[in-house]
């Protein structure tokens, strides 16, 4: 066994599909421009469509958030809005199931959300201390979390983000490559 060289890596990136799932992520309020860096990266690995900054969330060009992005800031398609309520409404009514990843007392745990096959996906993320904005609540359609075992009761937004996200792209993919046949 060997890993793949910078090259071949390339090579292998350029044949790959490259069209993007009906997925989207709204970052609302998060607080540090590593962590917007850092989903800009995993977005850019799952193939969502957009991600929508709002509130706080700091926007590129930032040298912060190319550190952690590594250029993926200039590959994902983004948008700043400052009041994501208005935004949420606007994909609602585009078709989107409004999904936060966040607990409340009605959240289930991520693995046994399934998207529909006939609507796209919003994943909403909140602020790193204090989640998703209680004026986002009524807007939600569904909410999920990953559980936690240990002393503490949540993971870092990017890592909750990119466990949710290629949770969602496997499900999206899945009935992509079924609808294909």
């Amino acid at each position: 066994m060997r890993k793949l060289t910078h090259h071949e890596l390339l090579e292998r990136q350029k044949n790959q599909n490259k069209s993007k799932l009906p997925f989207c992520a709204v970052l609302n309020n998060i607080r540090s421009l590593h962590n917007v860096g850092s989903i800009f990266r995993t977005a850019d690995g799952v193939g969502i469509e957009k991600l929508w900054l709002c509130g706080i969330t700091g926007i590129p060009p930032s040298n912060k958030i190319s550190k952690t992005a590594l250029g993926a800031e200039k590959e994902v398609p983004w948008e700043y809005r400052q009041d994501p309520c208005a935004l949420l409404r606007e994909l609602k009514s585009s078709g989107y199931t409004i999904v936060f990843l966040e607990q409340t007392l009605k959240s289930r745990p991520y693995q046994s959300f399934i998207p529909a096959a006939d609507r796209p996906i919003a994943l909403v993320l909140g602020n790193e201390i204090s989640g998703v904005g209680d004026e986002l609540l009524p807007l939600c359609e569904q909410a999920i979390e990953i559980e936690m075992s240990g002393f503490k009761n949540s993971l870092n937004v990017t890592v909750a983000f990119g466990i949710a996200a290629y949770h969602i792209r496997n499900h999206l993919s899945a009935k992509s490559h079924q609808q294909s046949f």
